[in-house]
């Protein structure tokens, strides 16, 4: 049965200049377990949220959209509440309830079900999820990746026959992002549940959906299976969608002669298969390679040492025995869990937080009211919902009025270059309400810049951004780390932390376990690395952290084919 059928709609927001979506056709079948991606802006959320009729957008809208064979507008309300579930970006848009247990029986009892028919639901996915220990929590004392937990008990329990997602692992650490996608799979191969995903992080959702569908400007550019999909877009060498295939399929693609699409790999079990099937020369590498890079003298600008923090007396230290530092030009990842204190760890490193016990120092001077003032100036912080960052109606005028605050000279002028620089300036005169999540995210970066501060936090600054806006911000910080600005970000992107990081810290139970390298420090791991790391570590070929770094060993090696 068709579930979803979209006929020539054209949608336009109120004050958009061209169509947010431009005669969207296609057809979404039952059980269908449907993967959607595409540039920021291209129109994924809008068609998303045009199958969820009491959270459509407004604006002016054409053609027909169908539900299981009839007009969607036509459906009794409640039917849709309860057979059509949507998972929000951000997690905090959807929770309405001050206790997890409130939040998660508040749909069904708006719908009027039994006590007895709310109890049997909530016992049962309550255990699966394995969230008794949270149920008497408030929800604002989860982390972001157990609100998005939390939101998605919530829908389950309705029973919903389709679910929607909107870049649903945003949130989470790469072992929860790959236990939502594992369960995501076993809901729709054992519930036969349709799920349609718009995400940005691809690298497993390739190897779960049965369809891969992508977008630009309003438009399906490549709609199929995902192995026709990788393999089209390699063909066409589509610059636009190339970031967007897995690092273990381009390898292949890039490395094998005569590639076959029925044999691209999408998992680390099918590239180790290819990998095994050749012999290599790798005698002609140095094993002594030496790192590369800048030297840099060191200058401590972060010190943190035996810091202890607790929120409220009754509860176990978030942060505990944690010592970091952190020197003059370092572009400084940390890493780790969801609720492994790593936000927490920046509002301490900005002194937003004051810890209990412990040293913090930041350009060698302790937080008080009167060096605290000064301190601000060198510091720009951009926090993990930047959409709170904003005063002003409109992403120029943010810009604008920064430039006047921090007396900066030819602020018109700076604010355009940073606009065009994160490719945004379609964006100027929207309100920062209306702007996608990765609009805003790059919006609220280019507002800190205007500052020119000395040292920079960001917390998640990769959240909801597309591959090709990922590799914009990695060039933009990679250029203001040469040029010496200081970088600290806490990521749960592992890819962007092996390519880009200078040095890392991986947090466990609020102290840091261990520094180093992304080398040193994602080498050799079963899940804190990156995909073509787990591909490499059979013996047969050099680890390799990155694509590149694999393409290179390639290149420098003789490979014989049996």
């Amino acid at each position: 049965m068709e579930m979803f059928t979209l006929k020539d709609v054209i949608f336009q927001y109120p004050d958009g200049k061209n169509n947010a979506l431009n005669s969207l056709s296609l057809t979404i079948e039952e059980g269908e377990f449907v993967a959607v991606c595409g540039p920021s802006g291209c129109g994924k959320t809008t068609f998303l949220r045009l199958l969820k009729r009491e959270i459509a957008p407004y604006g002016s809208l054409s053609g027909e959209i169908l539900y299981r064979g009839k007009p969607l507008y036509e459906w009794e309300e409640q039917r849709l509440i309860e057979e059509i579930g949507f998972i929000f970006q951000d997690p905090e848009m959807q929770i309405i309830m001050e206790d997890v247990f409130q939040e998660i029986v508040f749909g069904m009892e708006n719908l009027g079900l039994s006590s007895l028919e709310m109890r049997k639901r909530t016992a049962e996915l309550v255990h699966t999820f394995g969230y008794e220990h949270l149920l008497h929590k408030k929800a604002s004392e989860l982390s972001g990746g157990q609100k998005q937990i939390l939101n998605l008990l919530s829908v389950l329990l309705l029973k919903p026959k389709v679910l929607l997602l909107d870049e649903p692992t945003s949130q989470f650490d790469p072992i929860m992002a790959k236990d939502l996608l594992l369960l995501l799979e076993r809901l729709n191969k054992e519930l036969g549940m349709t799920i349609v995903i718009v995400e940005h992080r691809l690298e497993d959702l390739f190897n779960r959906a049965d369809r891969m569908i992508m977008m630009d400007e309003g438009k399906i550019v490549y709609d199929g299976r995902s192995r026709e999909v990788i393999h089209s877009v390699f063909q066409h060498n589509d610059h636009c969608f190339m970031p967007y295939l897995p690092s273990l399929s381009l390898f292949y693609l890039e490395t094998e002669k005569s590639p076959d699409t029925n044999n691209i790999p999408l998992s680390v079990k099918e590239c180790r298969k290819w990998l095994s099937s050749k012999r290599y020369d790798f005698s002609i590498l140095d094993k002594n390679k030496e790192e590369q890079g800048l030297k840099r003298v060191e200058n401590l600008v972060v010190q943190l040492e035996e810091v202890y923090f607790q929120y409220e007396k009754d509860q176990p230290m978030t942060l505990r025995h944690l010592s970091l530092h952190i020197n003059e030009g370092d572009f400084f990842g940390i890493v780790g869990g969801n609720g492994s204190g790593k936000t927490t760890l920046l509002k301490v490193c900005l002194g937003i937080l004051k810890p209990q016990r412990g040293k913090v120092k930041v350009f060698g001077q302790k937080y008080s009211k009167k060096t605290s003032e000064d301190l601000y100036k060198k510091i720009a912080y951009l926090p993990q919902n930047p959409v709170a960052y904003f005063v002003h109606d409109t992403i120029e005028k943010e810009l604008i009025e920064i430039g006047k605050k921090h007396n900066k000279e030819n602020i018109r002028e700076r604010a355009n270059e940073l606009l065009e620089e994160f490719g945004i300036g379609h964006i100027r005169g929207r309100h920062p309400n209306d702007c996608s999540g990765g609009e805003i995210q790059k919006a609220a970066l280019a507002c800190l810049l205007m500052e020119e501060p000395e040292i920079l936090f960001m917390d998640e600054p990769t959240k909801g951004l597309d591959p090709i806006s990922k590799n914009r911000l990695a060039s933009i910080l990679g250029r203001l780390h040469q040029n010496g600005l200081t970088i600290v970000i806490v990521t749960h992107d592992i890819e962007f932390a092996a390519k880009h990081l200078s040095k890392c810290a991986i947090m466990f139970d609020g102290s840091i376990a261990a520094v180093g390298t992304p080398e040193h420090l994602f080498k050799g791991n079963y899940f804190y690395t990156t995909m073509i790391s787990r591909a490499t570590q059979n013996n047969i070929i050099p680890e390799a952290l990155t694509l590149e770094e694999a393409l290179q060993l390639w290149e420098k090696s003789k490979v014989l084919s049996f």
